[in-house]
């Protein structure tokens, strides 16, 4: 049976990763990490909304040129709305929005970080030993380390273009870097070794039965998981979609993080980590002959 050669457009899914990696760089390099409270302190504000709308406080507060992160239901007829530190002048206003709109200011707290440098480090360096051992454990599995190579290459690629793209939300939308981005980003990395193993079981198992040249296997190991692959994701995806866009502010850009990355770990798995091990294994094989 003849499969579709999906490796001869190696270079332009190696372009469109680069591109988007590059767009998350500039956005980076331009705006900076949008960091939430979580990263960065500020103040909780909690008013009680007799009649009145998130909105409408919204409004007022932009009106008053203090930034609103983010504002949440906490019970009936109340929200909360979370912002920068502020200044006595600035707290002054927002108990001065209250009297315009006629409801309650019930308190104001300047509250610190909940992610501190220590907790950072720490993330990072669990995410270094995880990244390892995934490596280790699919290399040893496999019986290959350019599979736990590629499968790590993979995984990089989404966190980059996860991290760039909200860069970019932030800049435009106003979204934020908060515990549940932590959250989401180690859920797409596990996402993406998932989807990046079962390719790479298939290219084993093609290997065993019929062998042949690694660039056929690999065709016929993307041609084999396409389609459960894509099922599996659009499942994910269209619950996704559905949260961005009718989820409350609560959820709504943890939802948007996770859409980012199951979009970005079901590209990467046939279209980066497969054509980086067809790319590894031919490069071994040049250097055994040398």
């Amino acid at each position: 049976m003849n499969y579709f050669n999906w490796l001869k457009f190696t270079k332009i899914y190696f372009a469109i990763s680069l591109a988007a990696i590059a767009i998350g760089f500039f956005a980076i390099a331009n705006w900076g990490f949008p960091l939430g409270l979580d990263f960065t302190g500020g103040a909780v504000i909690d008013y009680e909304m007799a009649g009145k709308s998130a909105d409408e406080l919204k409004v007022k507060f932009e009106e008053a040129g203090i930034p609103v992160y983010q504002i949440i239901s906490s019970g009936e007829d109340r929200l909360v709305v979370k912002t920068k530190n502020l200044s006595s002048e600035e707290e002054a206003k927002t108990q001065e929005i209250a009297g315009g709109l006629e409801i309650t200011r019930l308190q104001l707290q300047n509250v610190g970080p909940s992610v501190g440098p220590e907790l950072v480090r720490k993330t990072i360096v669990a995410i270094v030993i995880a990244a390892i051992a995934i490596l280790l454990w699919v290399a040893l599995s496999f019986k290959k380390f350019s599979f736990g190579i590629s499968a790590i290459l993979a995984m990089l690629h989404d966190s980059m273009i996860l991290v760039g793209m909200f860069a970019l939300f932030g800049h435009f939308w106003g979204a934020q870097i908060d515990f549940l981005f932590v959250t989401a980003m180690l859920t797409t990395l596990s996402f993406s070794v998932h989807d990046t193993i079962v390719v790479f079981d298939r290219i084993r198992e093609i290997q065993k039965k019929h062998g042949g040249q690694i660039t056929t296997v690999a065709n016929r190991a993307i041609a084999e998981t396409m389609r459960r692959s894509i099922i599996n994701s659009l499942t994910i995806i269209f619950m996704l979609i559905a949260l961005v866009a009718l989820g409350g502010d609560t959820v709504r850009w943890f939802a948007a993080a996770l859409l980012v990355g199951a979009v970005s770990g079901t590209y990467s798995s046939p279209f980066v980590a497969v054509p980086l091990f067809v790319f590894l294994t031919r490069l071994q094989k040049r250097l055994k002959k040398e």
